[in-house]
């Protein structure tokens, strides 16, 4: 791992007035990862499962198991902004599963009307009689011949019913990762611990100096080709289930941010705002979801010009401001549904480009007593 933290941050001393470095100091350099530490880890991290992942291409190629397609980094870690201390930081990767030969995968609408929306996924078999010659069609083959030549099925094993179980996936995974790890390159510089989880594979790695890092594999399902996902991990505490897949938008959200780093002038202040702005509300009870969803939208409101550091203290006025608005106003706009501004290279379903805005504050606005209060927090700030 390169540490490029001091000088990234000595560079950018040199032109910042004293109270933008006195803010910078309080709030970056002692609470935060730098955005290049944060950078250097999710590569560690993505050169780890990457190579887990060619193990299991090994193992189970010719298997009834779910196909594992590449990593995919989420959430603010990878995003590069993450306002967590360095020993509370999780790097979260989505693992999109595809079904295997002589499978299909439908998603099917669980419940109505919540934000997040969950789906189920039904598998089904599908005829392979004009495939493969040494592969045993599941629809056709009698159940002899199935058993016979052991063939099993995904249906039997990771399936409640005819829905996939993320349950049964997570342990299925987790017993894979434990019998694997001895034959990955990483197993040589860091001792490997899977940590309880019903519905991820949460892993914790250890160098020889104590210093861990922090993993999380989250199974997901993609809705069609675009970037949105149904995720085995819901971001609530309560745990809906396990044959229940939530919809999420984070690889939407993590392409989005890849967007703007790509279109951002250099040394653009974007993700220091974030990381600043979340200390700032941290203890509010404010969603830090609702902060991200408000500097995306500012990211396309405001050109990407305005975004260079020297502006770093005014942009955290606005999105202050922006928040503000929206609490006094009780609507925040779901960055992802009715957004005329979302860039082209964000992939989405049909729905939600038609779909009218979502409101986040819609709790607020049933809630008179719930907006004053997070007013009178907002201004304590």
């Amino acid at each position: 791992e390169v540490d490029n933290s001091s000088d990234s941050e000595s560079e950018e001393s040199e032109e910042e007035n004293p109270a933008e470095m006195n803010m910078i100091w309080i709030f970056s350099r002692r609470f935060q990862l730098s955005v290049p530490k944060l950078a250097s880890r999710r590569q560690v991290v993505q050169e780890l499962l990457s190579d887990l992942l060619r193990v299991s291409h090994r193992l189970f190629s010719a298997s009834f198991f779910p196909v594992l397609e590449p990593v995919i980094g989420v959430g603010s870690a990878c995003e590069g902004w993450s306002p967590h201390k360095e020993e509370d930081v999780v790097y979260c990767m989505f693992v999109p599963l595809k079904p295997p030969p002589g499978y299909a995968f439908h998603l099917e609408p669980d419940t109505m009307g919540d934000m997040p929306r969950s789906m189920r996924v039904r598998v089904e078999l599908v005829c392979t009689c004009t495939g493969e010659q040494n592969m045993l069609c599941l629809l056709h083959h009698s159940e002899e011949d199935l058993k016979r030549n052991q063939v099993a099925s995904l249906l039997h094993t990771l399936c409640t019913g005819p829905y996939l179980d993320v349950e049964k996936i997570a342990l299925w995974f987790q017993t894979f990762v434990i019998s694997a790890w001895s034959v990955v390159p990483q197993s040589h510089h860091y001792n490997m611990q899977v940590l309880p989880s019903s519905r991820s594979c949460k892993m914790k790695l250890t160098k020889a100096s104590g210093r861990s890092l922090f993993v999380e594999m989250i199974f997901s399902v993609q809705q069609g080709d675009s970037d949105i996902f149904l995720s085995s991990q819901p971001t609530g505490a309560r745990l809906p289930p396990s044959t229940t897949w939530v919809e999420s938008y984070a690889v939407a959200e993590a392409k989005f941010f890849s967007h703007v780093a790509r279109q951002a002038p250099p040394r653009s202040c974007h993700l220091k705002c974030l990381r600043l702005c979340a200390r700032l509300l941290e203890g509010s009870g404010f969603s830090i979801y609702a902060l991200k969803t408000t500097v995306m939208h500012l990211l396309t409101l405001i050109p990407l010009s305005e975004w260079q550091h020297g502006y770093l203290l005014l942009r955290v006025d606005d999105i202050m401001h922006y928040l503000r608005c929206c609490l006094e106003e009780k609507r925040l706009k779901h960055f992802f549904f009715g957004n005329e501004d979302m860039p082209e290279e964000i992939s989405l379903p049909p729905a939600f480009q038609e779909a009218q805005p979502l409101n986040l504050f819609q709790h607020l606005a049933q809630d008179p007593a719930a907006q004053t209060e997070a007013m009178r927090k907002f201004d304590k700030l």
